[in-house]
């Protein structure tokens, strides 16, 4: 039974790992792919990383229906092979237009697959070990992004297009998704995901928008920034492997966080991410970068797990069905309307985007702030 278990809980982590793919893992590739796509405007070669999410919001709202038609592994399968097609398939592709259709592709695919990294923990695992188990799934996220960024960086280094290479890391995730997933079908009899949902679970939902636009703030603007003031692909790839490093070690210690600082938790998040584009707006030398980049770590690593925490318990055991695929959906809002809001506003203003994001930080502290109770966890 325990080895059942272990076999599950990877075959579950495994999709964790490559959720911050579908976007995320080609920030280091960007300058090298504005260099190609030179007619390109900025904004359209950004839409490579946000693109994907965009069509993962539209497939996470049919979640449910697909839940109908399909049990969990055959779904899931369905999406890695998905994953694997669009995401691989753009090393062979030449075209901007036909590239950004492949994104579009690959954002289907992890709607597909997204909601069953965190709602399954869920819906297998009790409500004490949730905290845990989400902060193991908030550390393999990173450790996709790590890979897949350290990777992508030696592989633009090639080609633009060899940077895409890396979605062939989604055969590890079907190989354990066939051998060690159960097949079983989600009740789809109880609560639906509508309104009421959102306005009962807004708190969560809200945050991890703010999160997200925050984050995402960082990879599509520091591989452009840092190429623009000389620093070598290798050297950019380095500095944001080491964001996800430390975002890695935060998901491995979130269940000890929970248990000796869990009042305070609730304010890592937007203090952490105002002190890091601080860092990253004032103090541009290498220092600045590093300390900027660890502390983005730092609130991304602690924020994603906790949203997710409360999310799960308060959802009970259908999660998956009713809060998930709403935090899915702002996770990946968040992701698209970043650049389109930040780099718009910052060009209007006549600052830097990392600018901005001091400012959204604050509005999500205050958002923290007033919604506080909702923010906390039932006594354990």
């Amino acid at each position: 039974m325990k080895q059942n278990k272990r076999g599950l809980t990877m075959a579950i982590l495994s999709i964790s790992l490559l959720t911050v793919m579908a976007g995320a893992a080609m920030a280091p590739a960007l300058g090298a792919i504005r260099d190609h796509f030179c007619e390109c405007s900025q904004m359209t070669v950004q839409l490579i990383v946000s693109l994907p999410a965009f069509f993962i919001i539209v497939t996470t709202f049919l979640f449910r229906p697909l839940c109908r038609l399909f049990k969990t592994r055959t779904m899931t399968l369905v999406g890695l092979c998905m994953y694997l097609i669009a995401g691989a398939g753009a090393f062979f592709v030449d075209d901007i237009a036909w590239l950004l259709v492949l994104r579009a592709l690959l954002g289907v695919s992890v709607g597909i697959i997204m909601p069953l990294s965190t709602g399954l923990l869920s819906y297998y695992y009790p409500a004490n070990e949730q905290s845990h188990m989400m902060g193991l799934s908030a550390a393999m996220n990173q450790v996709g992004g790590v890979v897949a960024t350290l990777l992508a960086g030696l592989l633009v280094a090639r080609g633009w297009n060899y940077a895409f290479l890396v979605y062939l890391l989604g055969l590890f995730a079907i190989v354990l998704v066939a051998c060690k997933l159960p097949n079983d079908s989600l009740s789809t009899d109880g609560e639906k995901v509508r309104l009421r949902n959102l306005l009962r679970f807004h708190p969560s939902v809200t945050a991890m928008l703010f999160i997200m636009i925050l984050f995402f703030v960082y990879p599509t603007n520091f591989a452009l920034t840092a190429h623009e003031a000389g620093l070598s692909t290798i050297a950019t790839t380095l500095i944001m492997v080491g964001l996800d490093l430390v975002a890695f070690a935060v998901g491995l210690a979130f269940g000890c966080l929970m248990k000796t600082c869990r009042k305070q938790m609730k304010y890592m998040a937007p203090v952490l991410f105002l002190a890091g584009y601080a860092s990253l707006s004032f103090v541009p030398e290498m220092g600045g970068m590093l300390a900027g980049s660890a502390l983005i770590g730092l609130a991304n690593g602690t924020g994603v797990p906790y949203v997710n925490t409360i999310a799960s318990i308060k959802g009970g055991r259908n999660a998956a069905l009713t809060v998930m695929p709403l935090i899915s959906a702002a996770l990946y809002l968040g992701q698209f309307i970043s650049p389109i809001i930040v780099t718009p506003l910052a060009t209007h203003l006549g600052c830097s985007p990392y600018h901005i994001a001091m400012g959204v930080s604050l509005l999500f502290l205050v958002q923290v702030f007033i919604t506080r109770k909702h923010h906390a966890l039932p006594p354990q």
